[in-house]
């Protein structure tokens, strides 16, 4: 069957139509299709499927899924309409989902790379000897789909607070071996030691970044870093502070990076680092959460244009997915109200691969 929607585009507003064939987006009319969306000419609003772009499919707390419950987490993104994941490192070999058209497509970082002891146990391949860790950023480069993920730092319970995980120089290796091989770096980061080295060594992107300051901004705008920032995994920062007992330091650390979060994120939007939306599903997060990381951007300053945009088209460029063009798949989403006003959280029509949900 062929199918028609009528409404208008974001950002621009302006009035689009398109049909829907086989799967894939046609500009030019094409007879006998059946309208799904506009059949009414009253209106409505269309979009490109939202981006997660911190996102694991295949983790939940305590460790991985099982290859069932991974898909019921895809299938969460899927009616949630975010029908594009960066899926930030995770356990479970999910590529077996490019088979499916009913699951939105999952642009993988393979395991996180980690240090023994220096982050959730079970989730990364741990690098006894960091030397090791241009090789391992080359494999998980060519396993990938074109992103490696570090854990930039984490608690060291030597000290009893977060520390850099990796040195300087052998950054510099690591993520040129990344880039050799076609792939772009983002780190775990919450405090504030490691960054400098992780951006002066071309890392591509930073999740989280609670500890980014006036110096970081700097860096990243000269380098050309993107931040995630996960706004609404941070909300769990107090809970892991009043966790950490043992660590009074780091408990310390943890509700400052908190209260400070807002105002950092809200600098680097200002100083014009490129923020894109991310919620961190599958570990304290669940799925299905991206309309939250929306608003919560736009508590930080972006505008809900921008705010969506994050989380749509200016997210998709910098993936490199496209958008809605002649040609290009059928993945889109239909509100009978503008979702920069209503939210995004119950779209009407949800389209993927041409299929209707």
């Amino acid at each position: 069957m062929v199918l028609h929607v009528r409404g208008r585009g974001l950002p621009d507003g302006e009035e689009v139509q398109w049909w829907i064939h086989q799967g894939v987006l046609s500009a030019e009319p094409i007879a006998g299709a059946h309208t799904v969306f506009g059949a009414d000419g009253a209106g409505g609003w269309i979009i490109p499927g939202l981006v997660d772009a911190h996102c694991h499919v295949g983790l939940k707390p305590g460790g991985a899924t099982t290859f069932d419950e991974a898909v019921e987490q895809a299938e969460a993104e899927r009616d949630a309409g975010a029908l594009l994941l960066r899926d930030a490192g995770s356990p479970v070999d999910t590529r077996s989902f490019d088979d499916r058209a009913d699951l939105p497509r999952i642009i993988r970082a393979g395991r996180h790379l980690a240090r023994p002891k220096r982050y959730m146990p079970g989730l990364p391949i741990d690098i006894e000897d960091e030397s090791q860790l241009p090789a391992a950023v080359a494999e998980q480069a060519r396993w990938g789909d074109g992103w490696v993920k570090l854990v930039g730092d984490w608690i060291d319970r030597g000290i009893g607070d977060l520390a850099p995980l990796w040195s300087d120089d052998i950054l510099v290796e690591a993520i040129a071996a990344a880039h050799a091989n076609g792939a772009r770096v983002t780190a775990h980061v919450f405090g504030e030691d490691a960054l400098p080295g992780l951006i002066n060594a071309g890392i591509d992107c930073i999740e989280h970044g609670t500890g980014i300051t006036e110096d970081t901004i700097d860096l990243m705008l000269e380098h050309g870093t993107a931040l995630v920032p996960t706004l609404i995994n941070i909300e769990n920062f107090p809970g892991i502070a009043d966790a950490a007992g043992r660590y009074p330091s780091y408990a310390t650390h943890m509700r400052e990076l908190y209260a400070s979060c807002h105002q950092r994120v809200g600098a680097a939007h200002e100083a014009g680092v490129p923020i894109f939306a991310g919620t961190d599903a599958g570990g304290m997060v669940a799925h299905g959460r991206i309309g939250d990381e929306i608003a919560a951007l736009r508590s930080v300053g972006l505008s809900a244009t921008d705010a969506l945009g994050a989380a749509c088209w200016d997210a998709r460029a910098w993936l490199g997915r496209p958008v809605l063009e002649h040609g290009a798949s059928a993945d889109l989403l239909c509100f009978a109200e503008d979702p920069r006003v209503a939210g995004v959280g119950h779209p009407d029509v949800v389209i993927l691969r041409g299929r209707v949900y």
